[in-house]
């Protein structure tokens, strides 16, 4: 499955650059089963050949059970200081075990760099049940306020 042709200024090419390397939480927003809307950040990978983005999560979070009872998502990964530019999209949400922790270890090293403290121990605790939340987009969208707020000197 190919995800679909950006609009905005970045080819998918830049879309797979930016999102391979960014490390800004990915704001996702869903339903919960009494169809009010949900918004909250985790922390993701991009894979460009799926194509999805992968979060995970505790198994008993509950945006889990939100995603099962609807599927739908929309999402943001952009960047929090000028100049603002990113990627949001809609798509389809999955969710699955990850008994043993290969996501969220990989997402360790990517967001902390290392499973060395204190935060990363309790993640990734035995006693911890953990999910991977796929999402695979339907719709995206690119933008680039570089050029406009570039400082003037």
């Amino acid at each position: 499955m190919d995800a679909p042709t950006p609009s905005g200024p970045w080819s998918r090419d830049r879309v797979d650059e930016f999102l391979t390397t960014t490390t800004m939480p990915v704001r996702v927003s869903c339903r919960t089963p009494a169809d009010d809307l949900w918004m909250l950040s985790l922390w993701y990978e991009w894979d460009p050949e799926t194509p999805e983005l992968r979060c995970a999560t505790s198994a008993d979070a509950d945006v889990v059970g939100f995603l099962r009872a609807y599927d739908d998502v929309a999402f943001e990964i952009s960047t929090n200081d000028p100049p603002y530019r990113g990627v949001r999209g809609r798509g389809v949400a999955t969710v699955e075990p990850d008994d043993e922790k290969r996501l969220l270890k990989r997402l360790v090293h990517r967001y902390l760099g290392s499973d060395d403290s204190t935060l990363a121990q309790r993640l990734l605790s035995p006693d911890r049940d953990e999910v991977t939340i796929r999402m695979r987009p339907t719709k995206l969208h690119t933008w680039d306020y570089t050029s406009r707020m570039r400082s003037k000197k």
